[in-house]
């Protein structure tokens, strides 16, 4: 594979944007060998979601061998309507978009269910009530879970991981959701019920290169047919104190590589993220963001997926970037362009937000 990086062609200059850069990659297919140019990224913009994450519960039926996140069935208090509504009223005034509803899964054949997803709809609600826009990420949902959750939602996200089943018998063997068939199914959904949709690939939990391809050529094949993909998150898989797999963090000597094919082999209009508490050298995410990388994610006070990673503070962010020529911008969980696929109450809280 080769990568070649070419910024500031003057040809390429347009009003709006600092600078672009051409990035042309050459790399192997699932059917043949390509070299494809991906041209004007306006690579002087890095956005950022200011946001805080809700969980519902962290309880969940999957036993992901790298997680350090879950808490067994029945070991941990769900969250109540109340402590929630105390906690998005202490938010108020902080300069917090998003509130993102991240929550364990409840087997979809369990008898809680039903009150599972009655919780995070009401949370959903709850956080539009006090003027902040909801994105929820619960694992797989059935396809009326999805449609009742866009009523209250502005995006919505799940993470393909991989696609190899290669997995199931090893990080992913006692966890059913994480059947590649059942998370692409997801991605299908959300694009037919015209859901602003965050995904992403997991690097490092004992997958080839050609699987990182392979997947990331399966979003961009359902993003060609629905158009509904804002972003692709590059996470690296980073070791924590409660997984019960023994294996070392991600090589992120390799990042940057992995962003520049990504940005080759994904549409122009989906954003690539990165986590940047799981690229904690500050060298190696600039470079991540030379690659083609445009947006750091949500940034709050704890990332509940890798707790042993706190985020850098959004204020301490631009000490990194601007040296660099980097201008540091906040989002809102929803794309300008998706802006028409939301009801007509939820468009109204995002125009409040976007006139601010």
């Amino acid at each position: 594979m080769k990568i070649v990086l070419f910024e500031n062609p003057g040809c390429l200059e347009k009003p709006g944007f600092l600078s672009y850069m051409v990035v042309a990659v050459r790399y192997t297919s699932l059917t043949h060998p390509t070299f494809r140019i991906f041209a004007m990224i306006p690579s002087r913009v890095i956005s950022y979601s200011p946001a805080y994450t809700v969980v519902p519960t962290y309880e969940c039926f999957n036993q992901c061998a790298y997680c350090n996140f879950r808490a067994e069935p029945g070991q941990s208090p769900w969250l109540t309507l109340p402590e929630a509504e105390l906690i998005l009223q202490s938010l108020q005034n902080q300069g917090i978009c998003e509130i993102l509803i991240l929550s364990g899964e409840v087997h979809p054949r369990s008898s809680r269910r039903r009150f599972w997803f009655q919780r995070i709809y009401d949370m959903c609600k709850l956080a539009l009530f006090f003027g902040f826009l909801p994105h929820t990420n619960a694992g797989p949902l059935s396809y009326e879970e999805m449609a009742q959750l866009k009523k209250v939602n502005v995006s919505m996200g799940l993470m393909l991981e991989q696609l190899t089943p290669k997995l199931l018998q090893t990080v992913h063997r006692h966890a059913p959701s994480k059947l590649p068939e059942v998370r692409l199914q997801q991605l299908e959904w959300a694009g037919e019920l015209r859901i602003p949709f965050t995904t992403g690939v997991l690097l490092g939990i004992g997958e080839t290169q050609q699987d990182w391809w392979e997947s990331l050529e399966a979003i961009a094949r359902i993003h060609q047919r629905w158009g509904h993909i804002q972003e692709v998150i590059l996470q690296p898989y980073s070791p924590g104190e409660r997984q019960i797999w023994d294996a070392p963090g991600f090589d992120l000597l390799q990042l940057p590589e992995i962003v520049a094919t990504a940005r080759a082999i994904l549409p122009a209009d989906i954003t690539i993220q990165i986590p940047p508490n799981l690229v904690q050298d500050d060298n190696w995410l600039l470079a991540c963001l030379e690659a083609g990388a445009r947006d750091l994610g949500g940034i709050g006070p704890k990332d509940e997926v890798n707790p042993d990673y706190p985020h850098r503070h959004y204020q301490r962010l631009p000490e990194i970037l601007q040296p660099a020529g980097w201008k540091l911008m906040p989002r809102l969980p929803v794309y300008p362009q998706y802006d028409e696929w939301l009801s007509v109450e939820l468009q109204a809280s995002v125009k409040r937000w976007r006139m601010r």
